[in-house]
């Protein structure tokens, strides 16, 4: 039962995991960026539930709405200001702005909400399951994360493959100067990635709150990273691979924890994906792509 446990435990964190990865594996697939304060939005969306559920009384679902198109708009703001102007810049200035775009959000939520943790309240409730005569408990908020993770893969799935809309996301990953000649809004598609991976981050900072109720402007720093983590393990640019990776690192996290040392279970943790990138660099499912030059 005790292994059960962690295991579901480790599904419940890693498919935060993976929402969170989700969001990453689509910019870099489609814009070719890392946005390392990807993090920091999970933390503004987190706040905003907080902040719209105790102080402004409102249901938990309108909060998590309103967390959401908050997430969005800031997205779409951090790619126009920061990212947009940097489309033609190395890779490394692209990741400097982000880190300092992370750090610019992280202490605006210091300035305006203080450093004291919040109590976060579940937005689902803090029922459980008991199974096997009571020997096993499952949370309400680990089936709710588990099942809002198939569902969101599953819907984005749907999205990049069927819709116009996903069409022009995988011609702009594909070759962004085709897709602008084939009549391709590029700007306003990369605006729409932002926008949709920022809205995830929002579900995804709720649910991680929801199950370690504590929150603070560096809630969303480590999971962030580890979400990244996710992305490579998994094959960044994948949607599929996001959510394999984040359900892999979030089981290796809680079984490390668990049966060797809650010291080392971050270590544990990237020590696989060293591992992983040294066997197969693309991660699980990335594929190898051959340029000419």
């Amino acid at each position: 039962m005790t292994f059960l446990s962690f295991l579901i435990s480790g599904l419940s964190l890693g498919s935060v995991y993976a929402i969170i990865a989700l969001g990453y594996t689509m910019v870099y697939g489609i814009a070719k960026m890392l946005n390392f304060a990807h993090g920091d939005v999970i933390m503004v969306g987190a706040y905003v539930t907080f902040f719209a559920t105790t102080r402004g009384n409102l249901p938990p679902v309108v909060g998590v709405l309103l967390a959401m198109v908050v997430c969005t708009v800031l997205g779409v703001v951090i790619e126009r200001l920061a990212y947009k102007p940097l489309r033609a810049a190395t890779s490394l200035a692209v990741l400097i702005t982000a880190i300092g775009v992370s750090y610019f959000l992280q202490n605006a939520a210091l300035l305006l909400w203080g450093s004291n943790p919040k109590a976060f309240t579940s937005v689902v409730g803090n029922g459980s399951l008991k199974l096997f005569d009571g020997q096993l408990t499952i949370s309400v908020i680990a089936i709710v994360t588990i099942v809002a993770c198939i569902v969101i893969m599953a819907a984005l799935t749907w999205f990049t493959g069927k819709t116009k809309m996903g069409k022009a996301m995988r011609a702009c990953s594909e070759d962004k100067g085709a897709a602008q000649l084939m009549g391709i809004n590029v700007n306003f598609t990369i605006s729409v990635t932002f926008a949709i991976g920022s809205a995830l981050a929002a579900i995804a900072g709720v649910l991680l709150c929801s199950a370690y109720p504590t929150l603070m402007p560096t809630t969303g720093s480590m999971p962030g990273i580890k979400a990244f983590t996710a992305a490579v393990l998994g094959g960044i640019g994948s949607i599929p691979g996001a959510m394999i990776g984040g359900i892999l690192l979030g089981i290796i996290e809680i079984f490390g924890k668990g049966y060797i040392s809650t010291q080392l279970s971050d270590a544990i943790v990237f020590s696989v994906l060293i591992l992983t990138l040294l066997v197969k660099p693309t991660g699980l499912l990335g594929k190898q792509i051959n340029e000419k030059v």
